[in-house]
């Protein structure tokens, strides 16, 4: 089974000290138990320097989950999500399976936050390693992968 492997949760977001990543980010670190219990580890990623990262953290009172610091922009671009002008990444956020593929990506404009429990969801989907319908919850039917159209 892939996915009793660990996976990675990835989440990029655009700035420190802005009104919508710090609910993101806190989110995320509230939930990190909860993610590594289906063997996931998460990570935040931002173009803010590792000076601006951890007196952020400080000032969130710590976080349950590493942030990491791209100001080279270099993940950013990677992945696919720096807006160029505003030189900030958008909202973003993939999980990656032990063969490091990317299994779910979603993006969304900077103003706009992310559910994290969404993506808490989908990983548990992804988990069952069988066909999971729109609105699928932990415990619900699930269809057999030979079926899949």
């Amino acid at each position: 089974m892939l996915y009793s492997e660990l996976c990675v949760v990835l989440f990029l977001y655009a700035a420190e000290f802005t009104f919508v990543c710090p609910t993101e980010v806190t989110g995320f670190g509230k939930m990190a138990t909860e993610f590594r219990g289906e063997q996931a580890e998460v990570i935040g990623v931002s173009v803010d320097s590792p000076e601006s990262l951890r007196k952020w953290a400080e000032e969130l009172g710590g976080v349950d989950c590493p942030l990491l610091s791209d100001e080279q922009k270099s993940v950013s671009r990677l992945y696919g999500v720096l807006d160029e002008k505003q030189g900030v990444s958008i909202r973003a956020t993939f999980i990656i399976n032990p063969a490091r593929k990317l299994t779910y990506v979603v993006a969304s404009h900077t103003n706009v936050g992310r559910s994290v429990e969404e993506t808490l969801r989908v990983l548990k989907a992804l988990r069952t390693e069988r066909l999971c319908p729109a609105d699928w919850k932990p415990g619900g039917p699930t269809g057999d992968l030979q079926h899949r159209y």
